[in-house]
């Protein structure tokens, strides 16, 4: 194997690195990249040796002190001038086998994390924590009757100071969750007196179907910060106004069709092809946002010596829902048609329902609080005592009857109240770190304590008068349990050589599931009995220095992902829409391996990663419509046996070609299958063999940044994502359509310039090339953004 066989694999994929320089130099920190120009940046980012990852930061942070994998990150610096960011999951947009199915800005309910082997279904197969503090929601996985992604409304692009990814479960100091990726956010804590604040505008003009509109987006933060003595302080506001594209569509099966001469005439319904190529007439859209988002944060720090920090973070997110359908049908009179039998080009169809126009409105109000004592004497011990709430404060989502259409149902009538209020989390964390020789760090033994409890409440009521506006009512669903979790875990980071490293981890995990309940109406309830279980989960990792600039690793980890609350219990129906629950789910447990050579030839760095995974008893929601109850009914289940292997090159440059050019770019292929199922979608066999869902088999990413001059930067991006399926029977052969999962290639531009020391202004495109694609819902089409921000 010759020494720079990582860089010749990386020439064939991004030709710009053909004329890097092949110098060998000593592993950098990481990140590597240029200098900051923010003089409050923290000076404690982690750093690399034989290829574990130190993390020294006295911030609270979810990383232990030493990470075993691989990891990827990304700084504020390289947000602003790379990335055109609305959203803190936006910093993501570039890392490598990464996408967040983000479908308007300020999504709060369909934004999931995928990740090599787990796709946009699978929330709850990674962890995303901000300051420590737990954000990833795992009261439910994916979408299905209910939706838990992770709470990104809780961070602010304004307020991140750096972003790490860990890829896979190989630190004893998460979760089975964490067998995807963790995602941990570090928030800014200010070393001086500053200021910000920064207003934004976007707007996306969007052409589908009968659907020919603009939609826009306003956004305003203001941020400020200080430390005086041992305090320091951080506030953080934020105001999104955000009008978001239809996201559902109503339709019609031609096949359904009667010919003969029932129903109003109508005009204006598209024809197309469902997912399984079918024809079928597209009739109206739904479920466009109109969504007003308020956001706080306040941070307190108080240093009570120079090894010792007592940390506090409130966190307040609000959001002020309105989702509205539009017919596209129109009678001889030129009039909207939004009920009753439709008569479409000689057939006639089924009746139009509150279901197919739905109106929804929601008020959310959750609060996050977050407390934490750390001591970071980097010497023979440290410790960290570590606690969070996540709490439901108010979340209520009101929506019409299917027998309440439209105009009517705009003001009133029947409907239903979803009221979750109630719902959260709670975490507790008691950390260690020992050194017994903290000058050469021979080991380095984290351990530690974690109490984790969640708790769903979630009540539907009928109401017959206003739904608009009433409250109480009849039962209709009663959703209700909770789930916790103590475990243990311990892991010792031994420096065997000087060109060797290991790193032994184990953790342990006492699981229950308690006080579950399901309500299908006021007279019927199921009371389910009380689930335990203790799960061991070792890791190890080894590394080698086999060249000055060339590491080699291999990483493998057992994870296990328990069930959540609304898996076991969560039973939820509504016009449009039917969720059925499993209380007997096993818990899913996956095996996964890493083999990764890593080269750094200073302006080039190169890594080159071999992956596996192979999980028992997956977890999948799988939805599927049925158009004789023009129903979206989602099931949950266990899939027997899936199996994912790929590889994953990643490479970053810096100066390599030209001066001020920095590019980084990635490419995966992964090919994951469904190898034994005793599940099925419609006939028992049907899902083996087939393509695990919303894993695509090739993905990539490019972005260059050219630094012109100390005030003008330039950054074009591209991604791709391969061809994939939703169902887990393949069954969706047409990704191009609504349900559908299409192939995308699009490219983002932003065009960055600092005026001077104070004001800077910012232009970007994001869907350069305006593809359409979808992902179930169709995502953003062409859009423009435009910033202007201070900083004192």
């Amino acid at each position: 194997m010759k020494p720079h066989l990582l860089v010749a694999a990386l020439a064939m994929a991004f030709p710009w690195a053909a004329h890097a320089q092949t110098q060998a130099q000593a592993p950098s920190p990481l990140p590597s990249r240029p200098p900051s120009e923010d003089p409050n940046e923290s000076d404690d980012d982690p750093t690399r040796e034989l290829g574990v990852i130190t993390v020294r930061a006295s911030r609270p942070s979810s990383l232990p002190t030493q990470i075993p994998t691989t990891v990827h990150s990304i700084t504020r610096d390289d947000i602003a001038h790379g990335i055109n960011a609305t959203d803190s999951e936006d910093a993501l947009k570039y890392f490598p086998s990464l996408l967040v199915r983000k479908r308007y800005i300020g999504d709060y309910n369909h934004a999931i994390l995928s990740s090599r082997a787990s796709g946009t279904g699978n929330s709850a197969r990674s962890a995303v924590y901000a300051d420590g503090i737990l954000l990833s929601n795992f009261l439910g996985n994916g979408v299905g009757g209910l939706a838990f992604p992770p709470r990104w409304g809780l961070v602010t692009p304004e307020e991140i100071d750096r972003v790490d990814v860990m890829y896979g479960p190989f630190s004893a100091a998460y979760p089975g969750n964490s067998v995807g990726a963790v995602v941990d956010y570090v928030t800014r804590m200010p070393k001086k007196l500053e200021a910000h604040v920064k207003v934004g505008h976007v707007l996306q003009p969007f052409d589908l179907y009968g659907t020919h509109s603009t939609h826009r987006a306003w956004q305003s933060s203001a941020s400020l910060g200080s430390r005086e003595g041992g305090w320091s302080w951080w506030i953080n506001v934020n105001h999104t106004d955000s009008q978001g594209q239809p996201q559902t569509f109503a339709t019609r099966l031609l096949s359904s069709g009667a010919a003969n001469n029932n129903g109003t005439v109508v005009t204006g319904a598209a024809l197309d092809a469902d997912n399984q190529n079918r024809p079928w007439y597209v009739v109206g859209s739904g479920t466009q946002y109109n969504t007003t988002q308020d956001h706080l944060k306040v941070k307190l720090a108080y240093d009570i010596n120079t090894a010792l920090r007592a940390s506090y973070v409130l966190g307040l997110w609000q959001n002020e829902s309105e989702g509205n359908s539009v017919s596209y049908l129109r009678n001889a009179s030129g009039q909207p048609v939004t009920s009753g039998p439709i008569h479409i080009d000689g057939r006639s169809f089924a009746a139009l329902t509150g279901g197919d126009l739905p109106v929804t409105r929601e008020r959310l109000l959750h609060a996050m609080h977050g407390f934490s004592l750390k001591q970071n004497t980097r010497g023979t011990f440290d410790w960290e005592v570590a606690a969070s709430l996540y709490d439901y404060v108010r979340d209520d989502k009101r929506q019409n009857a299917s027998n309440n259409t439209q105009p009517n149902a705009l003001t009133g009538g029947a409907g239903t109240l979803a009221d979750g209020r109630g719902t959260g989390w709670h975490n507790l964390a008691l950390k260690g770190t020992w050194r017994p020789d903290p000058l050469i760090n021979t080991h380095v033994v984290d351990f530690g304590y974690q109490f984790d409890d969640h708790k769903l409440r979630y009540r539907t009521t009928t109401l017959t008068r206003n739904y608009l506006q009433d409250n109480g009512g009849a039962l209709a669903s009663n959703v209700s349990g909770n789930t916790n979790m103590h475990s243990l875990h311990a892991q010792d980071t031994w420096k065997l050589a000087p060109r060797w490293k290991t790193v032994l981890g184990l953790r342990a995990e006492q699981w229950e599931a308690n006080d579950g309940r399901t309500d299908f109406s006021g007279t019927s309830a199921i009371h389910h009995p009380t689930r335990r279980g203790v799960w061991y989960s070792p890791k190890a990792a080894l590394s080698w220095q086999w060249l000055d600039d060339t590491v080699l690793k291999a990483s493998v980890g057992r994870a296990v992902r328990m069930p959540t609350v609304n898996e076991l219990y969560g039973a939820t129906s509504t016009a449009n829409s039917r969720h059925i629950n499993d209380p007997n789910l096993r818990p899913e447990r996956s095996r996964t391996t890493e083999l990764t050579a890593e080269q750094d030839v200073g302006q080039v760095r190169a890594r080159l990663t071999w992956f596996t995974e192979q999980t028992q008893d997956a977890i999948y929601s799988q939805t599927v419509f049925d158009p004789a109850a023009n129903l979206n009914i989602s099931r949950v289940q266990n899939v027997d046996h899936i199996a994912t292997s790929g590889l994953e090159l990643a490479a970053s440059s810096e100066d390599a070609l030209l001066k001020g050019l920095q590019l980084q770019g990635s490419v995966t292929y992964a090919d994951s299958k469904i190898k034994t199922n005793r599940g099925f979608v419609n006939t028992p066999g049907d899902t083996d063999g087939r393509w695990q869902p919303n894993i695509p088999r090739w993905r990539a990413t490019v972005a260059g940044t050219y630094r012109l001059s100390d005030r003008w930067s330039g950054t074009l991006g591209v991604r791709y994502s391969g061809r994939q399926y939703r169902t887990l029977n393949n069954a969706d052969v047409n990704g191009q359509t609504y349900q559908g999962v299409s192939q995308f290639v699009t490219a983002d531009v932003r065009l960055h310039h600092r005026f001077d020391k104070h004001w800077s202004a910012a232009f970007g495109i994001d869907n350069l090339n305006n593809k359409k694609h979808w992902n179930f819902h169709p995502y953003p089409q062409r859009s423009y953004t435009a910033e202007l921000k201070f900083d004192l």
